[in-house]
């Protein structure tokens, strides 16, 4: 561990591996998990019983819910939420008896997704920024910035805003979110805020 234990807080149940670096003012609960060479930045919430495996890569402000598991190659932005129980993935074809640590994939999250409850996102599939994953989807494709997508496996049914709401486009293909009063605009099929 490179940091003072000053700068964030560790209960006394969280195991902290050598090496790791965890920025001022994380938490990190119950019989949680960080291990060596993984990063987590500031202001971060860590929850019970997480497990960060080596080489992860958390931003600023990342709130992870009880019983999450990220393993290596995953690497998220600042402001992402990862919902209880949720779960990446790291290699493709796992077998107990082949050793494929070698070909661990990486998935990036961007910036302000949000993972839902139970979500599965198999590994090499990135999530665009302000992404919404629906509970108990399961990833197995690169999904948009600002998509919604939902149910096993999951697709894209809508669109939501960088506040978490569901974005409406009239027929100029433009919306606008009801709580931050920005608007949005759907273009070839993507979105971008105005």
């Amino acid at each position: 561990m490179e940091n003072s234990e000053k700068d964030f807080y560790a209960h006394e149940t969280a195991i902290i591996d050598q090496g790791c670096a965890i920025g001022k003012g994380t938490k990190i609960w119950h019989f949680s998990h960080v291990m060596s060479d993984s990063v987590i930045g500031e202001e971060c919430n860590i929850g019970q019983n997480v497990v960060i495996s080596p080489g992860v890569v958390l931003g600023r402000n990342v709130k992870v819910q009880n019983n999450v598991s990220i393993y290596t190659g995953v690497i998220c932005d600042d402001d992402v939420f990862l919902g209880p129980s949720c779960v990446f993935t790291n290699i493709t074809n796992p077998r107990s008896a082949v050793n494929r640590k070698s070909l661990y994939e990486r998935t990036h999250v961007g910036k302000g997704a949000t993972i839902g409850a139970n979500s599965t996102i198999v590994c090499g599939h990135d999530i665009g920024e302000f992404a919404f994953i629906g509970a108990g989807a399961v990833v197995t494709k690169g999904v948009l910035p600002y998509a919604l997508v939902v149910g096993n496996p999951a697709r894209q049914v809508g669109w939501m805003s960088e506040y978490g709401h569901k974005l409406v486009f009239d027929s100029n293909g433009r919306a606008t979110c009801p709580e931050s009063k920005q608007n949005y605009f759907l273009q070839e099929g993507k979105v971008t805020k105005g």
